[in-house]
């Protein structure tokens, strides 16, 4: 029994989701519309910023209230209604009443753009519209209904309502006296009162609530994080689809590098020397006057390869000459293909004249 408990202690281990997500599960959650937000923020800020600019706007407001009812109760009510002005009248209370509210529904547009995409950043998807057959499951539906997200919700929702009950409670308990007195007030008095309220029940809402969003946006925080999480397994497969298997990966660069030596041998034949080390470098070079600018590198390696380069060599009757700091520094500042460098020019023009003077001397012997 002990032998298998380890192995499958350690399975167990693996598919705990414990790691954090990695960029790729991020990039393919954002994808799908899947972030980290809260509803809330949105809501008391767009109040918050109303209230404000009833503050900041209070002129503005009270003249197209005054524009407005002023000409209901001075004009309209007198007027002959008929079938032709009554069409005008209604095209013109409604462009009063867009034109006095233009302000809120432009504050309330840009806020509620600015506070997503300070969440969010600029994400475009359709993927939450896609219907999906799971949702329509009853079973689902259960389990979020009794999910702990829920219960948050409601205990969210329990909050907001006695918090915005004991502010209503004590504003109008601290200006209850004021309130007993409204009835004795002129008209203009009890209306600059009541707006007065307002505007203080709206602001102190709206600032509680956003201190509430601010504590949910924490919250859906953690939660988006808690459902990326990610096993260790889990990033073990990831990386093998996304870079492929590194067992397969290591066999296909043994594969390339065995074909690029393969390549690279059957160069060595057509090579004009061979300048070893010489038992730990070989490069084979070549030059053509007619088609190259400078001795090109054919072949080069080191140890096991150096002493094959050699062999070939041999078999091929190309000249091998030993020549230490040159066989060196072809080695170390070459590639094969490339052009030996400029300051090396000496060194191998003098190891060319040699070859060609003793393949002369072969020839004509």
């Amino acid at each position: 029994m002990g032998a298998y408990r380890y192995p499958l202690n350690l399975q167990l281990f693996n598919q705990e989701k414990t790691e954090p997500a990695t960029p790729k599960k991020r990039d393919e959650a954002r994808k799908k519309g899947q972030v980290s937000k809260t509803q809330e923020l949105p809501g008391a800020l767009i109040i918050l910023f109303v209230f404000l600019s009833f503050l900041a706007l209070g002129g503005y407001y009270k003249e197209r209230l005054y524009y407005l009812f002023g000409g209901l109760l001075q004009d309209w009510l007198t007027m002959d209604l008929s079938s032709g002005n009554v069409m005008s009248l209604f095209n013109s209370v409604t462009m009063q009443i867009i034109i006095m509210l233009a302000p809120v529904f432009a504050i309330a547009v840009l806020t509620a753009i600015a506070s997503y995409y300070v969440q969010i950043g600029f994400l475009l998807t359709g993927e939450p519209l896609k219907p999906k057959l799971s949702k329509l499951n009853p079973l689902t539906g259960f389990k979020h209904i009794f999910s702990l997200r829920s219960l948050v919700e409601l205990l969210k929702s329990l909050l907001k309502l006695t918090v915005v009950g004991l502010i209503l409670f004590f504003t109008i308990w601290k200006e209850w006296d004021r309130i007993l007195t409204l009835g004795n007030v002129p008209v203009e008095e009890l209306f600059l009162f009541t707006a007065r309220l307002t505007l203080q029940l709206g602001i102190e809402f709206a600032a509680v609530l956003f201190i509430l969003a601010v504590g949910d946006y924490i919250y859906q925080r953690y939660e988006y994080e808690k459902s990326l999480r990610m096993s260790k397994q889990d990033i073990k497969d990831e990386f093998i689809k996304t870079e492929g298997n590194p067992l397969i990966k290591g066999k296909i660069r043994e594969r390339q590098k065995r074909m690029a030596l393969q390549r690279m041998m059957q160069e060595i034949p057509k090579a004009d020397v061979v300048i070893t080390n010489p038992t730990h470098f070989a490069v084979a070079l070549k030059y053509d006057s007619s088609k190259m600018e400078a001795p090109v590198i054919l072949a080069k390696g080191m140890d096991y390869v150096a002493q094959r380069i050699k062999e070939i060599a041999k078999e091929n009757g190309i000249v091998t000459m030993e020549n230490k700091p040159l066989a060196r520094a072809l080695y170390d500042r070459t590639e094969i293909g490339d052009s030996i460098p400029a300051e090396l020019f000496q060194a191998v023009a003098e190891v060319l004249a040699y070859v060609y003077k003793l393949k002369g001397r072969t020839k004509s012997s």
